[in-house]
């Protein structure tokens, strides 16, 4: 029995033995165990999202609903903190809103746009140098130096007209009075010769000047064939007009040629004239009746029409003129109140066979010649004052807006006989 009792209590010590787990070492007061941790231990998922948040963005989070009152408050934190954030920041300079279209500075070349146009003798003697060198240049030489004035200098006179394009009909015209004088013992010197040539250039030419704005709207209707200058006069011309206080309606009639569009378009924005256009290929004549009933309802002063340029000989596009014509007359009676024929001086003779088949279509009130600057053919204003019988309202000497001037017989004749010195100081 006793031998049992022994038995039972040395299992139950080898038993506990084997079951009781061993104590942990001591660490000094103050002294933390580290944490170790596997080589090979794989980050967690956790740590993985917060590598790739490092470089890629997290997309926001999606807003949460403000009540009332909270979304006053923060608006009232959110203004205090700007408040605290300009006070400690320098006074900034006062910034000036972006000017508008029309306010805009202009170009360098264009900086007397705007401004009325005042004859300046010596810019038109630039304009007509090339004219002056060719035609006027002859004629002095005939002229200077001569002791006797008799009909054989007036047939020299004569024949250096007709090679200037000055025309047959008017040379003979100015030759006839200058003999007339002759008889009279009027040209007994060089002097007298000269006086006189101006004299009977400047009768020949008669009178011209700017538009005449008799009606509100006044409506201009500007014609001739391609290549002439068509558009970019309208364009100087509303220039002139705004400077002159005037508003103004351009209609841009030219519907098969999309940069005569566009070009009216820079000018109706630079100048602040309202534009009236149509789709590419649109009937002409129904974007001018826009036109004007636009500038009759907005009480404009003038409304300028451009045309598609035609050629005199195409007998279909000079009738599709005349009905443009009748149709502007539709939107407002009595218009169009003038009708211009632009010419490009350069053609010489060849504009007025051009001017008289466009009369012969429309009714004509006035010529513009432009690109004098650009010819030795200057002469031809007389032939085509004189056969035409129609006043020269503009000519052409530049690029500019202020290059398009208006026209005056006794300055236009002073810049054009300009003496030895003038033209010198030009060269200079």
């Amino acid at each position: 029995m006793v031998w049992v009792i022994v038995a039972v209590v040395v299992i139950a010590v080898i038993i506990f033995l084997v079951t009781r787990k061993p104590a942990e070492p001591t660490l000094p007061a103050g002294k933390q165990p580290e944490a170790l941790e596997p080589k090979d231990k794989k980050p967690s998922r956790k740590e993985d999202q917060d590598v790739l948040g490092a470089l890629v963005p997290r997309p926001s989070p999606k807003t949460v609903k403000e009540t009332p009152s909270a979304k006053r408050e923060r608006e009232e934190e959110e203004k205090q903190k700007e408040a605290k954030r300009e006070e400690a920041a320098p006074a900034k300079a006062e910034e000036k809103p972006a000017p508008k279209p029309s306010e805009r500075p202009k170009p360098a070349l264009e900086e007397d746009f705007g401004k009325p146009a005042v004859f300046d003798p010596a810019t038109v003697r630039r304009g007509l140098a090339r004219t002056r060198g060719g035609m006027i240049a002859r004629l002095r030489d005939l002229i200077s130096g001569r002791k006797v004035v008799d009909p054989a200098l007036l047939s020299e006179i004569e024949e250096v007209l007709l090679t200037s394009d000055v025309g047959v009909k008017t040379s003979q015209k100015l030759i006839q009075r200058l003999h007339e004088r002759l008889e009279r013992k009027e040209l007994d010197d060089e002097e007298k010769v000269w006086s006189a040539l101006r004299a009977e250039a400047e009768a020949i030419l008669g009178q011209g000047g700017r538009l005449k704005l008799r009606n509100k709207p006044t409506v201009v209707l500007m014609v001739g064939v391609n290549g002439t200058g068509k558009t970019t006069t309208i364009g100087k011309l509303a220039s002139k007009l705004k400077a002159q206080g005037k508003s103004v309606v351009l209609g841009a009639g030219d519907t098969f040629r999309a940069a005569a569009v566009q070009q009216l378009e820079v000018w109706g924005e630079r100048e602040g004239a309202a534009v009236v256009k149509g789709k590419e290929g649109a009937d002409p004549g129904s974007v001018l009746f826009d036109a004007v009933t636009r500038a009759k309802e907005t009480n404009a002063d003038v409304v300028l029409c451009d045309t598609a340029g035609r050629l005199q000989t195409k007998s279909n596009l000079m009738d599709e003129l005349a009905k443009i014509r009748r149709t502007v007359t539709k939107a407002l009676d009595g218009a169009p109140h003038e009708t211009l024929l632009v010419l490009d001086a350069t053609n010489g003779q060849n504009a007025i066979q051009q001017a008289r088949l466009f009369m012969d279509t429309v009714p004509l009130t006035g010529i513009v010649l432009t690109k004098l600057d650009g010819t030795a053919k200057g002469g031809v204003i007389l032939a085509i004052a004189d056969e035409l019988s129609l006043p020269v309202r503009y000519i052409g000497i530049g690029e500019r807006a202020a290059d398009l001037r208006e026209f005056d017989a006794a300055e236009f004749v002073e810049a054009l006989f300009a003496g030895r010195d003038a033209v010198s100081n030009e060269a200079a």
